[in-house]
């Protein structure tokens, strides 16, 4: 090929000779600025950033032009499923709300999962298409879903990024795709990253699937390369345009040390992929064998801020988005009135705390052998069933002998606080003849406040049965369940668990929550 080259070439060599200097340099220069300008986009390399941080601890451990405003690209699509997890929490949405498909976002171009206009798909696959397939149109149909518009939904993924830190992000779309103005940081993206780790965990996992059933067709994950390449890797983001470069976020874990990764403007992203694992093994380097976990803090909850009454009703987020402001935040104390049956009233508290304390029992035993959990999750459940427990007043067994495991502490015979131990009856007789019997309280809840409400969770065969599901959604929710009082009440058609002591606006927000994690519930009013 090369002498063909120069076979073409020797004609216009030939030509120039009788050509004046000057203007054979003039002839040069213009031949220069026209390969240049001719020359495709992607060849030219788009600005570089770097940044590594320790994930337990949010400290930096490298950065370079860490601060600059670049084009994301598809890491745009993490703050996109940021929002849906947060919707999903929230009750604003479920996993298996059927999505209808605008022409808008059919119309996105690739990469896309292939959706049709008017067609339904739940918001589950739209996200694993989004975060796996990298969607242009599946990151659109997820926005407009929830905030009525694409325009809308970047607006409220703006506020979101304040909200988070991310000073130096502004999004216009929900995809990632070149548009003035949407632009972010490598800081600005690692700081996304961490959060989705931590503030979402259950869905972390979606960013470590090679494949995934997208509904209409299995989809392979744009980051598998690296996934299957560097030990330790679990995700997260892959980006690329011609303005962006080759972008990725990334973040491994090795024993107790995880590090996350950033990366704009790589030339390919083979390319990329190295200087990614050069930093992953940079940051493991410098991080420390052993941190304490300093999560970062949850934004507040922005939802659809201005969004109108009738777009919301024409793409069915209307109604899901209620702000409350009031929910309980401390736990109640119970009034007393006078009892007088000494004898059933304590046999019956007796019973009742007995079931609780083997309902926290089964609990702990279950967190402690549960292999498939990891250690941060056991210890965060361990801390939230340490909570119940001192609720449940069996505190005083534990702290008396801390050394001891938990359920080898609680599985021990010992009295419970505020219960008499049991007289004889011809005691109890001699007590009564001889001196009038004390008043005897038992508890009650206040409905000062308006917390006239609750929510049942479900009829079941066995007081054990209602007690070990109350424990365990007050674990999965105690956000909105914080301060509400487990209660058991026995029906002809077995046992109610409920959760009283609510306002109105708290019981169907709790409500909401618990039915987007597919727990069956329904609030309970004043009568």
């Amino acid at each position: 090929m090369a002498d063909n080259v120069q076979i073409r070439r020797t004609p216009l060599i030939r030509a120039q000779q009788g050509i004046p200097p000057l203007l054979r340099w003039v002839l040069g220069l213009s031949v220069f600025l026209f390969v240049t300008l001719l020359s495709p986009p992607s060849v030219v390399a788009a600005p570089y950033a770097a940044m590594v941080i320790d994930a337990r601890t949010g400290e930096v451990l490298h950065s370079r032009n860490a601060d600059t405003r670049l084009h994301p690209a598809s890491l745009t699509k993490m703050m996109t499923l940021y929002i849906a997890f947060e919707a999903v929490r929230n009750g604003e949405i479920t996993l298996d709300t059927k999505v209808k498909i605008s022409r808008n976002a059919a119309a996105e171009p690739p990469s896309k999962l292939g959706l049709k206009s008017g067609q339904r798909i739940s918001l589950r696959h739209l996200i694993r298409a989004a975060a796996i397939k990298s969607a242009n149109d599946a990151a659109t149909a997820i926005g407009e879903a929830l905030s009525g518009s694409e325009a809308a939904f970047a607006r409220r993924m703006t506020r979101t990024a304040k909200a988070l830190g991310m000073s130096r992000t502004t999004f216009k779309n929900a995809h990632g795709l070149t548009e003035k103005g949407h632009m972010s940081t490598a800081r600005d993206m690692t700081t996304l990253g961490r959060h989705l780790l931590y503030d979402y965990p259950e869905y972390y996992n979606l960013f470590s699937r090679r494949t995934a059933d997208a509904g209409i067709r299995t989809v392979p994950n744009t980051n598998r390369r690296l996934l299957a390449a560097y030990r330790g890797a679990d995700g997260i983001k892959t980006g690329y345009t011609r303005a962006a470069g080759f972008n990725l976020v990334a973040s491994a874990e090795r024993g107790n040390e995880r590090v996350i990764a950033t990366v704009f403007g790589g030339k390919s992203s083979t390319s990329r992929n190295a200087k990614v694992a050069e930093l992953l093994d940079l940051g493991f380097r410098r991080a420390p064998s052993q941190a304490k976990l300093r999560r970062p803090t949850p934004p507040q909850y922005q939802g659809n801020q201005g969004l109108s009454v009738q777009v919301a009703e024409a793409h069915g987020t209307a109604g899901k988005t209620v702000r409350v402001n009031g929910l309980v935040k401390t736990s109640l104390r119970p009034k007393l009135r006078p009892q007088t049956n000494v004898a059933q009233d304590t046999l019956l508290a007796e019973a009742e705390t007995a079931t609780t304390a083997e309902a926290i029992a089964a609990e702990v035993a279950a967190a402690q052998s549960d292999t498939g959990t990891s250690a941060t999750d056991r210890a965060v459940l361990r801390a939230s069933i340490t909570a119940a427990i001192q609720e449940a007043d069996i505190v005083s067994a534990i702290a008396e002998e801390p050394s001891k495991p938990i359920i080898e502490t609680l599985a021990r015979p010992r009295p419970f606080i505020g219960l008499r131990p049991q007289r004889r009856p011809a005691q109890l007789a001699e007590s009564q003849t001889a001196a009038a019997p004390e008043p005897v309280v038992v508890t009650r809840l206040s409905t000062s406040g308006g917390r006239y409400w609750g929510i049942n969770v479900g009829r079941y065969g066995s007081r054990y049965q209602a007690e070990k599901v109350l424990l365990r959604t007050a674990l999965a929710e105690m956000a909105t369940l914080d301060g509400s009082l487990r209660k058991v009440v026995r029906t002809p058609r077995g046992f109610d668990a409920n959760f009283l002591g609510m306002t109105k606006e708290s019981a169907a927000l709790a409500c909401r929550r618990l039915t987007a994690r597919n727990i069956s519930c329904e609030t309970v009013g004043p009568s």
